[in-house]
């Protein structure tokens, strides 16, 4: 099981520590760093600091978001990353929900996400390979476009830059059993947001029968500490926003997931308490059992015990949201 840094998102503003956590991770034989976005920083101009900064490192979006750019410009940030580093990108790619694609974006979101999932990465797989001009007749992502309101002067064109890797991985951040299926068909890797080793079935059968060569690579809270209830709390305050208030109280993709991993009504109760503007009660009403089971949190000797369980499931990439360089050196030297 290889190892990766997981960096998520900036807050009020850039972390200083990002890169020398990146740094630290190379030091010590990790295989990836990853970023991401939300609605404040974007996931590729952090991503590009850090390779100027590494040497061997790989570099991946966990997720870059569908909305955020058609589908060449995220071929064009792909295909340049991959260029400056040396052959070092991954991309990751992640649909998102209504909330943040209409909220934010200002985009109608997919009536059929399937769909406009598939186009996207048909997209994306062109542009790499760069084996023609790029012709799609979507329903979502149509390539040249001819909607009524289009000139109809557009042609099909090829990226003038030729591709590094046309085989470039792509995964994508997929939480419905459909879309995971899906993924395992059309995409390199799946990025689970929320795994529990023994909880494989929450995501349906398709994990079963996974490709050769298929990356599963979940993003996991890693902190050595002594008090777990202590050191869960940051994981409890990250599913609180998600299970809570990233999505619509009708329609919140992470909430449901919950759902399906055994605690729906703990997930309707943080839901109505986040909605109501009680967020600290969402907080301390995400069961600490749930929290547990989803990341690596404690001593040393606990966390060696819970990582077996990591290990026997199909699980290629542990990515690791670790706050500090110990926990990373730990993680490490226990994978060794």
């Amino acid at each position: 099981m290889r190892l990766g840094l997981a960096l998520g998102y900036w807050g009020r503003g850039p972390s200083a520590e990002h890169v020398p956590l990146a740094q630290e991770a190379e030091r010590l034989g990790y295989d990836s760093v990853w970023t991401a976005e939300s609605w404040g920083s974007d996931v590729f101009t952090p991503l590009t600091w850090i390779a100027a900064r590494t040497s061997t490192i790989k570099l991946g979006t966990a997720v870059a978001q569908m909305a955020a750019r058609s589908p060449t410009t995220t071929a064009m940030h792909a295909l340049t990353l991959d260029h400056l580093s040396g052959g070092r990108m991954m991309l990751g790619l992640g649909l998102s929900g209504p909330q943040v694609v209409e909220g934010w974006y200002g985009r109608p979101f997919p009536t059929s996400p399937l769909t406009a999932t598939r186009e996207y990465v048909d997209v994306v797989r062109q542009v790499l390979r760069r084996q023609a001009p790029v012709a799609l007749e979507g329903r979502f992502h149509s390539h040249p476009y001819r909607g009524e309101d289009g000139t109809g002067l557009g042609k099909p064109l090829k990226p003038i830059t030729h591709p590094l890797r046309p085989d470039l991985p792509v995964l994508l951040g997929a939480e419905g059993p459909k879309n995971v299926a899906q993924t395992t068909r059309i995409a390199d890797g799946w990025l689970p947001l929320y795994w529990s080793p023994s909880r494989p079935d929450a995501y349906g059968p398709a994990l079963s029968e996974l490709p050769p060569g298929f990356l599963v690579a979940p993003l996991v809270r890693v902190q050595v500490c002594e008090d777990v209830a202590e050191g869960l709390l940051p994981v409890k305050t990250m599913l609180g926003f998600y299970i809570g208030g990233m999505g619509h109280a009708t329609r919140n993709f992470h909430a449901d997931l919950m759902a399906r991993m055994g605690y729906e009504e703990q997930a309707r109760r943080i839901q109505r308490l986040f909605l109501e503007g009680r967020r600290e009660e969402a907080v301390l009403a995400v069961p600490d059992a749930f929290a547990d089971e989803i990341s690596l949190v404690g001593p040393r000797e606990r966390i060696a015990e819970r990582l077996e369980m990591w290990r026997k499931g199909p699980v290629t990439d542990l990515l690791a949201l670790s706050p500090d360089r110990e926990s990373l050196r730990v993680l490490a030297e226990l994978n060794a």
